[in-house]
């Protein structure tokens, strides 16, 4: 795992680094006069845990939090968690052929991200793995729509996805891609073992060297007559069929 430096922002966000990752949170700011009354919450348990607090003007974390809204609660990463992506099939072998695994094809939007990792999290799913290009990474806005799982779920930033799909087969893994034009229904694929679900971006869909590396391409059966779901109800049907599947 490697270090970085950054702003985290939002009530929920900064709360959930104080609570599952308070070592790396180096100082916390607030906004002077804020009402909300999380806004003492989270001064009180960063002092508990001797983190520096500075109350500061609304045009201050405005700066810091580069648009996104911070509610009044921003907090100073000096060593965000990143994992390398050699790491990955340590994690498939420690699940112990129980792996479930979330890769993102180059989702572009940080909202869609954020609430990937979240159902991804939820799920209790081993890692989520995205690519280094073409596709958003883990910034202030997918921190906060996360709601903390950017803080607790293991995230692997690729450079070629190609390859770590490849890697993932090696490691025993079957990698079914999602795509609206499959003939095999999600329902009807056994989810239980070590998986990979793949969905591709918002627009495009998975790419066609990432098909050519899954197992198989199954759908979500859709009797509405749409012919898509946005990218993070997707995965959050795709991942909770196999939980369903795994508790069954």
């Amino acid at each position: 795992m490697s270090k970085s430096s950054q702003w985290i922002v939002g009530l929920n966000a900064v709360a959930s680094a104080l609570e599952h990752d308070a070592e790396h949170v180096r100082e916390v700011l607030l906004e002077a006069g804020g009402k909300n009354p999380r806004i003492l919450e989270i001064e009180q348990q960063a002092r508990r845990k001797d983190i520096d607090v500075r109350r500061v003007s609304q045009q201050a974390l405005d700066g810091v939090a580069g648009g996104v809204r911070h509610q009044g609660a921003a907090a100073r990463y000096v060593a965000a968690k990143t994992w390398d992506e050699h790491e990955l099939p340590g994690l498939v072998d420690a699940a112990e052929g129980k792996a479930l695994l979330l890769v993102l094809d180059g989702v572009q939007d940080p909202h869609n991200l954020g609430a990937c990792l979240r159902s991804a999290a939820a799920a209790g799913a081993t890692a989520v793995v995205i690519p280094k290009d073409k596709a958003v990474q883990v910034n202030a806005t997918v921190r906060k729509t996360s709601a903390g799982a950017a803080d607790t779920l293991p995230i692997f930033s690729v450079t070629n996805l190609s390859r770590t799909l490849r890697e993932l087969q090696k490691a025993g893994v079957w990698i079914y891609g999602l795509a609206g034009e499959a003939e095999a229904s999600l329902y009807a694929t056994d989810l239980t073992g070590n998986v990979a679900l793949v969905l591709g971006s918002e627009g495009e869909g998975l790419r066609r060297l990432t098909r050519e590396h899954c197992d198989g391409l199954v759908k979500i059966p859709m009797p509405g007559g749409f012919e898509s779901l946005n990218v993070s109800v997707a995965a959050g049907v795709a991942l909770f069929e196999a939980v369903r599947q795994r508790l069954a």
